[in-house]
């Protein structure tokens, strides 16, 4: 399997050097041959070539197996036409990466505030409210006068059904049980055909449960008892919202793991940001990204039928739970170590499994 890496900006050199020691440790233990090749994006890239992202480089990845993305400054990049580009939009873009899979879970050793729960948010990645990916040229947010400005958004048969496939099918790997969130009572035309694309796509599951909320409500649902959900499935921005509460929910957003996957391209990628004022002081926590090279791995597995792929990514999320109750992590998950040292004594650990 080869990997493009890419360490990003901030934070992002610091976690991924943990990251690629873990994903070596991973290939050696399980024989996976790993080809970790290193390449720039965001800041580096764009004081190197004039752009945070090159053609080359989409390329690169392409020809690729699999992506793992550092993270960005994005915030910083604001003009396209000066090479400004959002790598997690262009990536997420260019490769038709739909379905953007957010685990979240209580760990051992950390206190469990709103009870114990192990859940998965399946996000449509490609349409929806973005004004940057929902339309071919141009953006989808416009200032009509100085004072009035309108945001349009995009809802497509093709983006429902497969991102609705996307859930259903986690689920049979689980507890069999979707939850689908919308916003149909106000939103009824587009978010009525999420709906009943989910529904339709579920009557092929006859397994699976099926219930569904809105947006509102299910955020008062899922912090007064997150442990009745275990696969979610929703729309680009009410996804986006709802994935940073359900992992704050277990603890830290620093242990949320994130998965960009497509039908023939997939990227790891943090749930969190590039966090500049903590850059270069040691004390990030790493296991959000680990935890999203574990997921690519095993996105790897299923699609290659690699069983030892699958083992690895199994390994490495058992190991992040055994690390955090051991107390060997960052501060901001009750641990004593800094990033550095936390790498270290996870590979250990995986290693010695």
């Amino acid at each position: 399997m080869k990997i493009i890496v890419l360490p990003g900006d901030g934070i992002g050199p610091e976690t991924m050097q943990a990251t690629v020691k873990v994903l070596q440790a991973a290939s050696s233990k399980f024989g996976l041959s790993l080809d970790l090749e290193h390449d720039i994006a965001g800041h580096e890239s764009l004081a190197r070539h004039g752009a945070t992202v090159t053609p080359a480089l989409l390329q690169k990845v392409r020809d690729a197996d699999g992506l793992m993305l550092g993270p960005m400054a994005t915030y910083d990049f604001k003009d396209e036409a000066k090479g400004e580009i959002n790598p997690s939009k262009f990536f997420r873009k260019e490769l038709d990466l739909f379905a953007n899979i957010r685990p979240a879970r209580t760990y051992p050793g950390m206190a469990a505030r709103f009870g114990n729960f192990d859940l998965v948010v399946v996000r449509e990645n490609t349409e929806g409210f973005y004004a940057d990916r929902n339309i071919e040229s141009g953006g989808s947010e416009m200032l009509i006068t100085r004072d009035v400005v309108v945001s349009l958004r995009r809802i497509t048969r093709l983006c429902c059904e497969r991102i609705a496939r996307a859930a259903f099918e986690l689920a049979m790997t689980r507890s069999k049980h979707v939850t689908i969130v919308h916003k149909a009572n106000v939103l009824k035309i587009g978010d009525g055909m999420f709906i009943d694309l989910c529904h339709q796509v579920g009557r092929e599951f006859p397994d699976v449960k099926i219930d569904d909320f809105i947006v509102d409500a299910m955020m008062a649902h899922v912090v007064r008892a997150p442990q009745r959900f275990d696969v979610i499935v929703t729309t680009n921005m009410f996804g986006d919202i709802l994935s940073d509460l359900t992992a704050e929910l277990s603890g830290s957003l620093g242990l949320g793991g994130s998965l960009n996957s497509g039908s023939d391209h997939a990227m790891g990628q943090a749930a969190h940001g590039s966090a500049p004022d903590i850059a270069g002081e040691n004390i990030a926590n790493p296991f959000s990204l680990i935890l999203s090279a574990g997921m690519l791995l095993g996105w790897y597995g299923q699609r290659k039928s690699a069983p030892a792929f699958i083992d690895a990514a199994r390994a490495i999320s058992e190991a992040v739970a055994q690390a955090v109750e051991a107390g060997e992590a960052t501060r901001d998950v009750g641990g004593r170590l800094g990033t550095k040292e936390t790498g270290d004594a996870f590979v250990a650990r995986l290693l010695a499994a």
